[in-house]
C-alpha cells in the first residue's frame, strides 16, 4: 500500500479542503512499518555521497552548563525543527510526550536511514480519516532540499539542545485573538498559508496551484462560522497524492481553547 495515494472524502465548495481517506496503518505503527514500506526501491541513490562538516560550538546546552559541539547543519536543523512546528507533534527535542500515535523521534531517529527519513518528510506517512490520529503531513513543496538535509543531520545527531531553537511562547491574558497570532507561529501555520493568512504558498498539483488563504472573501463565505474554521483544523485535508501539500490533523494535538484561540484570530484577518 502507498503512502501516498489518497483521495477527497467531503463534499465542500472548495476542493482544497478535502479530507484524506483512511488508511490500514497510523503513524503508531511508524517503526514497525516504514522498513517494509520503504525498503522497496526508495534506497536507490543512497550513499556515496562525501560530505564536508564544519563544526561549531553551542554553549551551555548541558546539564553542568558545559559546552557540546555540533556541525553548523545539526544546529540549522535545530532551528528548522522549531519553525516547521516538529515539536508540536514530536515533542520537544523529538521526546515525544503529545500523542502515542506519534513516533519519539529520539528514539526512531537513527534507525532509520537518511533516505527513510528524506522520504517521510517530502511525502508525509500514516494518514488516517480519524482526526483524533494525527499523521505526519507532506511537506515536499514547502521545505527545501537543503533544510530537509539539515533535520535529517539534526535528527540523526540525537535532536541535541541547540540555544534559540525553541518553538515561539504563547502569551496568555491578552485577548484570544492575540493568543491565536502567537499560537499561529506556534503551530507552523504560517509556513503554509502565509503571514496574515494570506497563502500564496505553491502547492503545484493543487487545482488551486496554491495553499488556500485563511482570508478574503472566497475563505470566509466557505467557512462562515466558528465551528466550520474548527472542524478543518482539527480534520486536515489532503487531494491527490505528493508532491500536494496536506494539512496534518491538528485534532489530536491542539487544545479545544486554542483552537477557539486560533478561530478568533483568523476572524481579524482581511474579508475582502
Amino acid at each position: 500500500m502507498s503512502a501516498e495515494t489518497t483521495r477527497p472524502l467531503l463534499k465542500t465548495p472548495s476542493p482544497a479542503y478535502a479530507r484524506p481517506v483512511a488508511r490500514a496503518w497510523t503513524v503508531a505503527r511508524l517503526g514497525a512499518a516504514v522498513g517494509g514500506f520503504l525498503l522497496a526501491g526508495m534506497l536507490a541513490g543512497c550513499g556515496g555521497t562525501k560530505t564536508v562538516t564544519k563544526t561549531v560550538t553551542v554553549v551551555g546546552t548541558v546539564p553542568n552548563g558545559g559546552a557540546t559541539s555540533v556541525s553548523a547543519s545539526v544546529a540549522a536543523g535545530a532551528h528548522d525543527f522549531a519553525q516547521f512546528a516538529c515539536a508540536q507533534c514530536h515533542g520537544e527535542r523529538g521526546r515525544g510526550g503529545v500523542s502515542t500515535d506519534v513516533p519519539t523521534l529520539n528514539v526512531i531517529g537513527k534507525q532509520l536511514t537518511v533516505a527513510q527519513l528524506k522520504h517521510i518528510i517530502n511525502h508525509g506517512l500514516g494518514e488516517s480519516a480519524n482526526p483524533k490520529k494525527p499523521y505526519m503531513p507532506v511537506w515536499g513543496q514547502v521545505i527545501s532540499t537543503h533544510q530537509v538535509a539539515d533535520l535529517v543531520a539534526y535528527i540523526r545527531a540525537g535532536l541535541p539542545s541547540v540555544p534559540g531553537a525553541t518553538p515561539a511562547p504563547v502569551i496568555t491574558g491578552q485577548g484570544p485573538a492575540v493568543e491565536g497570532a502567537l499560537l499561529y507561529q506556534r503551530y507552523g501555520c504560517v509556513n503554509c498559508h502565509g503571514p496574515n493568512g494570506l497563502g500564496g504558498v505553491p502547492n503545484p498539483q493543487s487545482p488551486d496551484k496554491a495553499i488556500p488563504a485563511l482570508s478574503g472573501a472566497d475563505f470566509f463565505k466557505e467557512f462562515n462560522t466558528d465551528e466550520k474554521i474548527i472542524e478543518i483544523i482539527r480534520t486536515g485535508s489532503v487531494l491527490g497524492r505528493a508532491p500536494i501539500v496536506s494539512m496534518p490533523h491538528w485534532g489530536g494535538i491542539i487544545p479545544d481553547s486554542q483552537l477557539r484561540a486560533l478561530v478568533a484570530y483568523i476572524k481579524t484577518l482581511k474579508t475582502s
